[in-house]
């Protein structure tokens, strides 16, 4: 796929108005004690206070809201499924998501209660996206993808231009890796229009594929993917999100297990929101001290979603 299929600023700006009313302008706010506790400032991008508490709303409602067809399909670990179930219902258009067998309860009831039909296929998302595209072809739905296509990264990169627009001063952005969407959408955005930012990505270490695909200068793949952070395990990235990565990103970081779930807690417990795994690695990123000093004295990080299990919060608050 070529480079010029990237979003532009443009495609950004026109995404922000098409979901205008759909997805919230999200608060971006300074944590006084997390401020206080890193000796800087830290500002949190809450994500999770999307209508969906995540972030994927913006991309999917750009996207969807641009196809004719009656029928969509997705496939998803969780949240993406649970955007494209939202925007389908709102836009009156009928879907259907392919989720792992080992998914999220709480994510699959919300995919449910927006009127999805649920398929449970296989383990990875190679396999899932196989399936849905198995199923576009026998009912003739478009097949939405989660994070390697311009229309979604231009969505993502929504949130990219609302940093720029709530924050006059910022040394850099901290943003979850995925697929890659939502850090090539806001590395476009950040990149337009303050340039002298700096935009890192954090992976789990057990899945650091774009890490892997910017060393190697292609898509490497990751043989069993694993993290309690569900939303950051895919196999691979895609040829889009790498360029864009490529191109924009100065940085990646890979945080552990242990770091993910203390900073989950510590965003509880000092910031006062309840962040799911894969939205609380960029705090993880600011408590190993060697990988901080490169962010600087102002850092905002992206809390990217808040749909987390109840069982892993009881488990983690006890």
């Amino acid at each position: 796929m070529p480079a010029e299929r990237l979003p532009r600023m443009s495609d950004i700006e026109t995404a922000a108005q098409r979901i205008t009313g759909v997805a919230s302008k999200t608060p971006l706010v300074e944590s006084p004690a997390l401020s206080r506790r890193f000796e800087r400032s830290v500002y949190l991008k809450l994500e999770c206070f999307q209508p969906i508490r995540v972030f994927k709303i913006r991309g999917a409602y750009n996207k969807i809201s641009q196809i004719y067809a009656k029928k969509i399909v997705a496939a998803s670990s969780g949240n993406h499924g649970i955007a494209v179930a939202y925007s389908s219902r709102m836009l009156g258009k009928q879907s259907t998501v392919v989720v792992p067998e080992t998914a999220v309860k709480e994510k699959l009831d919300v995919i449910k209660e927006n009127g999805a039909e649920v398929v449970k296929f296989g383990k990875y998302h190679a396999d899932r996206e196989a399936k849905a595209r198995e199923i576009a072809n026998q009912t003739g739905a478009v097949f939405v993808p989660p994070f390697n296509d311009p229309d979604v990264i231009a969505g993502q990169g929504t949130c990219g231009l609302e940093i720029a627009q709530q924050l006059d001063d910022f040394d850099s952005v901290v943003v979850p890796v995925g697929g890659g969407g939502l850090i090539s959408g806001i590395a476009i955005a950040i990149k337009s229009l303050k340039p002298s930012a700096r935009i890192y990505g954090v992976e789990p270490t057990g899945a650091t594929k774009m890490a892997a695909s910017l060393s190697e200068g292609r898509i490497v793949r990751i043989e069993d993917p694993k993290s309690i952070a569900d939303g950051l395990i895919p196999a691979s990235v895609g040829e889009l999100t790498l360029e864009a990565c490529r191109k924009n990103v100065d940085g990646m970081f890979s945080v552990s297990e242990d770091e993910i779930l203390s900073a989950m807690k510590l965003l509880i417990q000092d910031a006062h929101i309840f962040p799911e795994p894969s939205g609380s690695v960029p705090l993880a990123v600011l408590s190993k001290a060697e990988e901080s000093t490169k962010l600087g004295d102002r850092v905002v990080l992206v809390i990217s979603g808040g749909n987390v299990s109840l069982s892993l919060l009881s488990r983690l608050l006890s």
